[in-house]
């Protein structure tokens, strides 16, 4: 007992990982997924089709058997006519026998082709609707899977500009902004050092000319000095 109660429950285990690996394949192949269940409904299409053939028929027999049934009582309703306008008597019982039997059969053969007129509309309604129901999910197949692949192309267009060295694009543009900024400092740097420059030959310019008023300024003092001793000599004395 207890070994059966072990393969019963590897059965299950397997009959579970097979579930499981059928639902992953389903999801990854949408395609097989809704081809499977359409393939699904034509087969019970097909059968209820089948289905609904034998019931029509059923309903066309009991029809046809109505039909017989109703010719036979019309004439033997004659035969009764002209039995009674003979004075056949005992033939008249006899056919009024049977008269009243086809009334019975024919009453049990309108209950029963209202059954099957039932069933046979039931079947075509049935037919109609699994027909309806398959097509709708043919449209459903299309749409879905024109919307998978539309998905599927962004993802791929998505991966392909993630897949891009947009980080080298960045550095290479910060790059050129830094070469920008060093060169436009190195210009500031250049005019800077040339303002410079001229600022030191002013200083220059300023301390030479200088010099030459202070040495002009000197010989101008001595001169008015060797002037004013010319002009008074007893301040030699």
């Amino acid at each position: 007992m207890a070994n059966i109660s072990f393969w019963a429950r590897i059965g299950n285990l397997w009959k579970g990982f097979m579930s499981l690996w059928l639902t992953d394949m389903e999801v990854k192949n949408p395609e097989i997924a809704y081809q499977n269940a359409i393939d699904s409904m034509i087969e019970n299409y097909t059968k209820l089709k089948s289905t609904a053939a034998a019931i029509i028929r059923r309903r066309e027999e009991i029809e046809a058997r109505l039909g017989n049934a109703a010719s036979e009582l019309a004439a033997i309703k004659r035969d009764l006519e002209a039995a009674l306008a003979s004075g056949q008597d005992e033939l008249g019982i006899v056919l009024i026998q049977k008269k009243n039997a086809l009334e019975a059969d024919l009453k049990g053969l309108n209950d029963d082709f209202s059954v099957a007129q039932k069933d046979a509309d039931d079947a075509k309604d049935s037919l109609l609707q699994v027909k309806t129901e398959i097509q709708q999910l043919k449209d459903e197949k299309d749409r879905m899977l024109a919307k998978m692949h539309s998905a599927q192309a962004r993802l791929k267009i998505q991966g392909q500009l993630d897949g891009l060295s947009v980080d080298a694009e960045v550095k290479a543009l910060d790059n050129v902004r830094e070469h920008i900024k060093n060169t436009v400092a190195e210009a500031n740097m250049n005019q800077e050092l040339h303002s410079a420059d001229l600022d030191v030959q002013l200083n220059k310019l300023r301390q030479g000319s200088g010099a030459v008023l202070a040495k002009q300024e000197l010989d101008a003092l001595k001169a008015a000095r060797n002037l004013n001793t010319d002009e008074n000599p007893s301040k030699n004395i």
